[in-house]
């Protein structure tokens, strides 16, 4: 089993258990919000993330830090859930439980996430017609484009929804009549 397959299995009953928390407290949206905020901390250091995986530091100094960096920026019921994380030594799986409980989250409110990389940014029309067309492709009510930039795509876009992924972009058109040229070779 691969890193991430295993990171993915451990990660999923924390993020279920979290999602049925957050439902019986009928704070969906504060918990959604704390979840992002702790997930772009996340994103942003990655000293942290370091430091929650590294098993040599103790339980106590990562409650600390937990508890120093959260306390009053998020609600009580997800600092508990971060220490009992901790307490389980799954701490260092908690970006991974973040995400998850986003997907689950999102899969529950029928939004589709669609990760769009194009070589230039799209303008707002462009994203519009792209979430047109994504509705009516995928049959979801609600699309959510994450946008992102790589000028080496030369033109078009790469689009992943979920496994799938669609690749328009010039430099993906190149590299498949390279592959076929390699294949006539042969």
């Amino acid at each position: 089993m691969s890193n991430k397959a295993l990171m993915a299995k451990v990660s999923l009953p924390y993020a279920e258990a979290l999602l049925e928390l957050a439902q019986r407290s009928n704070n969906l949206e504060k918990i959604n919000e704390d979840i992002t905020m702790i997930s772009k901390v996340l994103a942003d250091s990655e000293n942290l993330t370091t430091f929650f995986a590294n098993p040599l530091i103790s339980k106590s100094s990562k409650k600390e830090i937990i508890t120093q960096l959260f306390s009053g920026q998020i609600s009580d019921t997800i600092l508990t859930f971060l220490l009992v994380l901790v307490d389980r030594k799954r701490i260092a799986y908690l970006d991974f439980i973040l995400l998850k409980y986003l997907e689950l989250v999102y899969s529950l409110e029928s939004l589709l996430i669609a990760q769009v990389t194009s070589s230039v940014n799209l303008t707002d029309d462009q994203q519009k017609q792209l979430i047109e067309k994504l509705k009516i492709m995928t049959e979801s009510t609600r699309v959510k484009l994450e946008l992102s930039v790589d000028p080496d795509l030369i033109g078009g876009f790469i689009l992943q929804l979920g496994s799938k992924i669609i690749d328009t972009s010039l430099k993906g058109q190149l590299k498949e009549i390279a592959y076929f040229l390699e294949v006539g070779a042969t």
